[in-house]
């Protein structure tokens, strides 16, 4: 019914007449409706209430610059002022000035309140407040230049206007995301934190927090710093860790250092470096102190090493230069060897049992988490008790030799509750019955201990040692500390930072993964990336983090797999 219609219908304003009349004269509730109203007059209607949804002004979307787009407000602004002809006398030229760029701002924020907030305004204009209902009925919003205002408490704080009562900006709005990215990018990339501290002392954007952090998350450069990185399921261990063999059999080798000590009382200090033999097996370790870091140095220290330890059949190393050129002179010493017309016996058994290199990933040491770990004891042993001191050589070799005996008597495995229990499975007890040369014996579990004679009872012993790693020390190695989840494997054609603890992290090169390497479990933990510079060999994951995917607004869609 229209309006003026309505305004005289009676029925809708008091009612029914029988209404006013006693309850015995009202109508039976078992009329017919049909005898009311017949079918000819029954009329079906849909009422919908559809919610129109205001697009955003098209000028938000002109610039991506809040800076570029107030000034160019501004320009329209002062084009409309001096194309007035009440103000001929008074036409603005030259620069923008504050005041003009100002009522810009303000112009910007008055459009998107009025897209967002029509409804808060009119409450406010009509009866001074928003309702109940409202989102913004936690600021008390006032109108000022018709600018929705937050009211607050800080009417009487020695601030200025604009801090005192902000403007209030829409969330999810394009001018809202211009205003964060201006004050992210003029206070030098801040995070989130920084961001709405700045924001609120001139602007009140609605849910401040999450855009903020979301526009901290797009920022590219922001991201090359602090990307998100790749993990994936820690993997099994490997074969050299869990089968039970000689010490030093299979062993891994790392450089740490570099350190000083004195060839006289009043000389120089002279700079050395440590070379750190870890058993893959055992964990015992073998420490020897390097001149230099060149291929003859570390081939005198594996010589030494091999003397006093044994020949070992592996040794798992990083990529380092030294390594590298020690396992082509050895590789070219085996070659060598095989090769001479009237060879020894025993020299052509040493050159057919050579020794072998094993060499993990650039650049990822968490796949020799083994001696990283005894590169940080030691290191911790000798700043613990060297502090600025600078021994002799000497004395650097005994302190050397010391910390070497403490690390071979680390437990291996818990101790037990039993206080009868005084002894512990370490590195130590492995070393003690371990001859250079080992020949097979035979199980004497099943005889007893009185009827074994001298040294079978110490093969027993070891025996014993090795059946106790076995039930202890191998069971520990059973959960996997980090790296719990299983992930999605990383794609060829996937783009990718590669992180350089040379370069500053705007520096970092930009790749393309163009191989994955797959292990026993089919999961991908080493990647081939091709840079501008060429390809490399990385890990996913390594600590520190090496290797770092785009986010879904930066990434591309991979190419090929």
């Amino acid at each position: 019914m229209p309006p003026n219609e309505l305004k005289d219908f009676t029925p809708w304003w008091n009612g029914p007449d029988w209404l006013r009349q006693p309850s015995r004269f009202w109508p039976s509730l078992t009329a017919p409706v049909h005898e009311e109203f017949p079918p000819d007059q029954l009329e079906e209607r849909i009422v919908a209430l559809p919610a129109q949804i205001i697009p955003p002004n098209e000028l938000f979307s002109l610039y991506s610059s809040f800076t570029k787009l107030v000034r160019i407000v501004a320009i329209i602004l002062r084009f409309r002022h001096n194309s007035n002809p009440q103000n001929r006398h008074e036409k603005r030229t030259g620069f923008l000035s504050t005041v003009e760029l100002v009522q810009s701002t303000e112009q910007l924020v008055k459009i998107a309140q009025e897209e967002r907030f029509p409804h808060d305004i009119a409450d406010v204009l009509r009866d001074g407040q928003v309702k109940r209902n409202s989102r913004l009925k936690m600021l008390l919003p006032h109108l000022a230049n018709g600018i929705l205002r937050v009211g607050g408490r800080l009417r009487n704080a020695p601030v200025t206007y604009n801090q005192r009562h902000p403007m209030i900006l829409p969330d999810k709005h394009p001018l809202t995301d211009l205003i964060l990215k201006f004050y992210h990018l003029n206070n030098l990339h801040a995070g989130p934190q920084l961001i709405t501290a700045a924001v609120r002392e001139r602007f009140w954007p609605l849910r401040i927090r999450d855009q903020a952090r979301q526009v901290v998350h797009s920022c590219l450069r922001c991201f090359r710093c602090k990307p998100d990185v790749m993990e994936q399921l820690m993997g099994e261990l490997p074969t050299e860790r869990v089968t039970p063999t000689l010490p030093f059999l299979r062993s891994g080798v790392d450089y740490c250092g570099p350190f000083f000590y004195r060839t006289s009382r009043k000389g120089a200090p002279t700079k050395c470096y440590v070379a750190i033999f870890v058993c893959m097996v055992t964990k015992a370790v073998h420490v020897e102190c390097v001149a230099d870091l060149s291929t003859s140095s570390f081939i005198a220290a594996l010589r030494r090493f091999v003397a006093r330890r044994g020949k070992p059949q592996l040794i798992e190393c990083d990529n380092a230069l030294n390594f590298r050129g020690a396992k082509r002179e050895l590789d070219e010493l085996v070659r060598l060897f095989g090769t001479q017309q009237h060879q020894h016996l025993v020299t052509s058994s040493c050159a057919e049992d050579g020794i072998s290199f094993k060499f993990i990933p650039p650049r990822s040491p968490n796949f020799g988490g083994l001696w990283e770990a005894a590169v940080k004891s030691l290191k911790k042993h000798l700043r613990s008790t060297l502090l600025n001191t600078i021994l002799s050589l000497d004395e650097f070799l005994t302190l050397l030799t010391q910390i070497e005996a403490c690390l071979n008597s680390r437990p291996l495995t818990q101790l037990t509750a039993d206080p009868n229990d005084l002894e512990v499975l370490t590195p130590g007890h492995f070393l003690v019955h371990r001859p250079l040369i080992a020949i097979p014996e035979p199980s004497l579990a099943d005889v007893p201990m009185n009827r074994l004679d001298r040294y079978q009872q110490t093969q027993e012993y070891v025996r014993r040692i090795w059946k106790q790693w076995q039930s202890e020390y191998l069971s520990g190695l059973q959960p996997r500390t980090r790296w719990t989840q299983q992930r999605d494997n990383i794609k060829v054609g996937t783009m990718v930072l590669l992180k350089d603890d040379n370069l500053p992290p705007m520096k970092w090169r930009l790749g393309r993964v163009t191989q994955v390497f797959r292990g026993d479990d089919n999961f991908v933990r080493v990647v081939a990336v091709r840079t501008k510079d060429g390809e490399f060999r990385r890990a996913i994951c390594v600590n520190p983090k090496e290797i770092r995917t785009f986010p879904a607004c930066h990434m591309r869609k991979p190419e090929g797999n």
